[in-house]
């Protein structure tokens, strides 16, 4: 399937039945279709959209950090540069490879882009797990105040590292394979690298794992896990006469966290799911999902890149100005002594 090359790691080179010529009609793979239409405008779009909110993203952490240094826009800063390495390394090439719909670029850079294409996405989701762990201690151990900048830094650098060798693969099973009847058509595939189709499946699946269900596990288990906390702690301070007065914090705190959690999740689980599910259905029944129309096919695939986009909203400038009103409120002694005070604090 032509369409999976885009992000899957796997794909097949198409074939036709009998020796063609340049007059003769190719298969829809092969030749530029609707399919392609759909994928040129809504990647132009992404693409402009992912720019301008990472952008704006990195334009507000700087200019923060001259006032006030802090470990979540640290993630942040590092969120958004993994994002516009989708926006600025995949997108362009998505674009461009529609338009030629075989490779022109040749061996080596078909193996260089290949791993570019996954690092980015990577990268954007072993991130979002930072973010996650980093709140995850902010709220369920607060007081560990003497090694969480050494735990952020660690955390980032295994995200990166991660990425890498997650991505490398790429560069070995994706090569330029020219088809044997038509000499002049070349394609950037994985095909004739597995020995097996269960080579390849499984290829397919530990992408799919280590890009999403491994993402998806952390984020749903810290988030729940936080809310849960503070859940348990409005309890206590419900029979603590003395912290009464925490209450009113409390509350909007455990419903912020509540929207926030609900909306991480979900755009996560948006963002990312049709693509698995058409993936899945091209690993089960290949045949089928040949025969779905190619617009409806690289709608499903493009679902993955909206989540650069998304980031900057749900994790950038919300959190940004939601951290701006929180330090333009007044410091009270009980804001300052509590750790629960200073946990909520910590995950503003």
């Amino acid at each position: 399937m032509r369409n999976m090359v885009k992000i899957s790691t796997t794909t097949e080179l198409p074939y036709s039945r009998t020796n063609v010529s340049n007059n003769v009609e190719l298969p829809i793979d092969m030749r530029f279709n609707e399919g392609h239409v759909v994928g040129i405008i809504i990647y132009s779009v992404l693409m402009i959209l992912s720019a301008m909110g990472n952008i704006t993203v990195l334009v507000l952490i700087t200019r923060r950090k001259h006032t006030s240094k802090s470990r979540i826009h640290t993630m942040l800063m590092h969120l958004a540069i993994a994002d516009l390495l989708v926006t600025f390394l995949m997108m362009p090439l998505e674009i461009g490879w529609a338009i030629t719909v075989s490779w022109k670029a040749g061996d080596v850079m078909c193996r260089i882009m290949a791993f570019f294409r996954m690092f980015g996405l990577y990268l954007s989701s072993f991130v979002l797990v930072c973010i996650s762990i980093d709140r995850y201690y902010a709220v369920i151990r607060p007081l560990q105040l003497w090694d969480v900048d050494k735990r952020g830094k660690v955390m980032l650098c295994l995200a990166w590292v991660g990425s890498i060798i997650c991505s490398m693969p790429q560069m070995v099973v994706f090569h330029l394979e020219t088809h044997p009847n038509i000499s002049w058509y070349s394609q950037c595939v994985t095909f004739n690298t597995f020995p097996t189709y269960t080579h390849e499946i499984t290829y397919s699946l530990f992408g799919m794992v280590m890009m999403y269900w491994f993402p998806l596990v952390v984020i749903i288990y810290t988030y729940t896990s936080i809310l849960l906390e503070i859940r348990r702690r409005s309890k206590k301070s419900e029979r603590d006469k003395i912290r009464r007065s925490s209450m009113g914090f409390l509350t909007r705190a455990k419903i912020r966290t509540l929207k926030m959690t609900v909306i991480i999740v979900a755009v996560f689980f948006v963002c990312w799911t049709p693509y698995y599910v058409m993936s899945l259905w091209y690993w089960i029944d290949r045949q089928s999902a040949y025969t779905v129309d190619q617009r409806i096919q690289k709608g499903l695939f493009l679902f993955a890149c909206t989540n650069s986009c998304m980031n900057p909203i749900v994790y950038g400038i919300f959190n940004i100005r939601d951290r701006n009103k929180a330090s333009e409120r007044p410091t009270t002694l009980e804001t300052r002594v509590t750790p629960l005070s200073l946990s909520l604090k910590l995950l503003d």
